[in-house]
């Protein structure tokens, strides 16, 4: 454990430069050469770059192009509505069916094989068989937006979302209770330097939990997913049963000082160790995001290319792209997200995070 703030700095980032080569900007080895790397900084002191729906065709023609990329953030959005059938689904503006580049695979063998437009088991099938078939693997966070939210009433609940994720990735999973270890909650254990190091998590999958655009722009949802999962961590936790618990629920949106206090049940705050919100409006002032570092809290950018000045959201130059990481990595993020699909040597970069 990580006794100071000094002393954990120092250690991070000397241990950073050396496994990057001496240099903020160098980028990781894509694919399996990524597998082999060791890398001693604890993940929490590192910024990674990801992709915003990586699901989309246009973008990979199979989801494992897009674990094949680099990316430290892959995001999938998932639909939980009664209209489409009983599955969670996965799909952008299809509320009622599937449309992704994920395929069912069983087996490495099957990957980039089969039909695409698969739900959120058959996402879940391609990576398992991408794992499979680079043991050793970066650790990669699965940002899920539930654009709809939960739907426990129909059986696409939290549980069920754990069972399905425990069900298809299993031991590739870095659960909540992997993090908490022996502590009484999330805070408290992130607070005590409990990320574990870039190497300890290899091979490993993370999944985040943001409230969807959907969900949140319905009035009469009452429950968003944030809150809905938080409590679903407490109450696990409370029965001795965290270990069920398959993902981390975020906070979404930036917002000045602490912004658990949206939440009025304080017992839900300490589940809360991911942010997620607008690049824009993080970096803009009045955020001091240099508080989500020091106490060892994730914080996910988005849209990093709009921050200004504006680059391409697609294509820009690999160092605009590099400039603009290493921009959010000065402002203490832990992952950049945007579109830049076409650049794998910017997506598979990692920076020393503040």
């Amino acid at each position: 454990m990580r006794t100071t703030m000094h002393i954990r700095t120092a250690i991070t980032a000397a241990a950073t430069a050396a496994v990057l080569g001496g240099t903020a900007a160098a980028p990781a080895a894509a694919g399996g050469a990524a597998a082999g790397r060791t890398v001693q900084a604890a993940y929490d002191t590192t910024t990674a770059v990801g992709v915003h729906n990586a699901y989309d065709r246009a973008k990979y023609p199979y989801f494992a192009d897009a674990l094949d990329s680099g990316a430290g953030l892959l995001e999938l959005d998932v639909w939980s509505n009664g209209f489409g059938g009983r599955a969670f689904r996965v799909s952008h503006a299809n509320p009622v069916a599937n449309d992704n580049n994920c395929e069912n695979a069983h087996s490495p063998a099957e990957l980039r094989t089969k039909s695409r437009n698969q739900p959120l088991a058959g996402c879940l099938a391609d990576i398992r068989a991408w794992h499979d078939a680079h043991p050793g693997h970066r650790p990669v966070l699965l940002k899920v937006e539930m654009k709809d939210g939960f739907n426990a009433n129909s059986g696409r609940g939290p549980a069920a979302l754990d069972a399905l994720l425990t069900s298809a990735l299993g031991d590739a999973l870095y659960r909540p209770a992997d993090l908490a270890g022996g502590h009484a909650d999330l805070d408290a254990a992130v607070r005590a330097g409990g990320w574990p190091s870039r190497a300890a998590l290899q091979g490993r999958f993370v999944v985040e939990l943001i409230p969807g655009t959907v969900e949140e722009k319905n009035p009469a949802d009452r429950l968003w997913t944030d809150r809905e999962y938080a409590t679903h961590l407490r109450d696990l936790a409370a029965a001795g049963r965290l270990g069920q618990a398959a993902a981390f629920p975020a906070v979404h949106g930036a917002a000045a000082g602490d912004p658990r206090t949206r939440y009025a049940d304080a017992s839900l705050r300490p589940w809360f160790v991911l942010f997620d919100g607008d690049a824009g409006a993080y970096t803009g002032g009045g955020i001091d995001t240099a508080w989500y570092d020091r106490n060892h809290y994730l914080l996910v950018m988005t849209d990093a290319h709009k921050v200004a000045p504006a680059i391409d959201g697609t294509r820009p130059t690999e160092t605009q792209a590099r400039e603009r990481v290493a921009l959010l990595a000065r402002a203490h993020a832990s992952f950049a997200t945007a579109d830049w699909y076409p650049l794998p040597q910017v997506l598979a970069s990692v920076t020393p995070r503040g």
